[in-house]
């Protein structure tokens, strides 16, 4: 007699909640019958690839999708090694950031072992590690940033890695210089510092704490990028992980290779050499986005959050799913961030200005409408 099937599955798999992803858009614009959709939900980058890019991915061949990719990423490796004026053995290329997430985890995680990351951040650190059977120790935002202090007191003698996303997403804050050094030397080498440097490139502020710099003097330190976000790759699926040599050799041993298709490295090579303009470009579309945006949340007495990267959060009158329906009937895609564990926040990618402009009409209407409604209830 053959057990029933949840016998054979371990309990920690049976306790987790699988993440369930939005259906596609033209399925979402079959549903909310409308004819456009402003994405701006997923911090993708609007611009689209560098220039370079573009032309890779114009130019690629269909017989080329019969060809195994480089296993190791091996040109992208270079190509970031010369960047960073590093051995390109001290980098691992993934499918996107989450797969070198899950592959640190592995390489040095075992059972009884706990990782730290905040409570209101990526989720994925918390995701992989309890899916893994490991706990996950969560600790809360201070002043909607990551708190050094609360993360060093969690500690003890299981814990391996201590996840810092910096700048945050959703919220955007970040540690300074001063901040992260003082942590590193806290931690005294007792784990694996992982920092998501994957809104990195966003930053223009002298005061931001280099990771690749970091990690020469703190050995216990790693940092992912990724080409998803700056570089809008997101649909090819790059990300890297960069550390000591040791500690990437270890990495490597739990890592998938053949993961990264080939023309996702192709792309990533050609992006890297192809993006000052590139870069300056995006930092002006956020930043006048952002310009748009704040003054009208102020005018409408609505409390946000707007730190380094390309999205603001903003608190809602009403239940983030409520606003997002709302929204997506008017051709509008925003996050929910219940999910993030903020209720009644909504996140928005910055993008051009007429998207913007689109969405704030769209955002007044459904607040508006929020509002009334409310206050009929009450003289009801």
């Amino acid at each position: 007699m053959s057990l029933p099937i949840a016998e054979l599955v371990p309990q920690h798999i049976r306790a987790f909640e699988a993440y369930v992803p939005s259906r596609p858009d033209p399925e979402l614009m079959r549903v909310y019958k409308v004819d456009h959709l402003h994405r701006l939900n997923n911090n993708e980058n609007a611009l689209g690839p560098p220039p370079a890019a573009r032309r890779v991915i114009d130019a690629f061949e269909p017989p080329r999708s019969a060809i195994y990719p480089s296993g190791d990423s091996f040109f992208l490796r270079t190509a970031l090694g010369e960047r960073f004026g590093m051995d390109p053995e001290r980098f691992l290329v993934g499918n996107g950031s989450c797969e070198v997430i899950a592959s640190v985890i592995k390489a040095f995680c075992e059972k009884g072992d706990n990782i730290i990351t905040a409570d209101k951040t990526f989720a994925v650190y918390e995701w992989v590690a309890e899916f893994s059977g490991f706990q996950a120790k969560l600790i809360a935002l201070k002043n909607y940033a990551f708190d050094p202090e609360a993360m060093l007191a969690a500690m003890d003698s299981r814990t391996k890695i201590l996840f810092v996303c910096n700048p945050n997403n959703p919220t955007g804050t970040w540690w300074d210089r001063e901040t992260m050094e003082r942590f590193l030397r806290a931690v005294d080498g007792r784990a694996i510092v992982v920092l998501d440097e994957a809104y990195r490139e966003y930053v223009d502020d002298e005061r931001f704490p280099d990771g690749m710099e970091l990690m020469e003097r703190h050995k216990n330190v790693v940092v992912f990028r990724t080409f998803s976000k700056m570089y809008a790759l997101a649909g090819l699926r790059v990300g890297y992980v960069c550390g000591n040599k040791e500690v990437v050799d270890y990495i490597r041993r739990t890592h998938i290779v053949y993961s990264v298709n080939g023309l996702g490295q192709t792309a990533a090579v050609a992006a890297l050499s192809d993006d000052v303009e590139h870069i300056a470009a995006t930092r002006r579309m956020v930043d006048r986005a952002r310009e748009l945006l704040l003054p009208a949340f102020r005018e409408l007495d609505l409390p946000y959050v707007s730190g380094a990267g390309n999205f603001v959060m903003v608190q809602t009158p009403a239940s983030d799913s409520l606003i997002y329906r709302q929204l997506m009937r008017r051709g509008v895609m925003v996050r929910t961030m219940t999910g993030f564990r903020f209720p009644n926040w909504v996140r928005i990618s910055l993008v051009q200005e007429p998207v913007m402009l689109d969405f704030l009409a769209a955002f007044r209407e459904v607040i508006g409408q929020v509002r009334a409604d409310g206050d009929a209830d009450v003289q009801a």
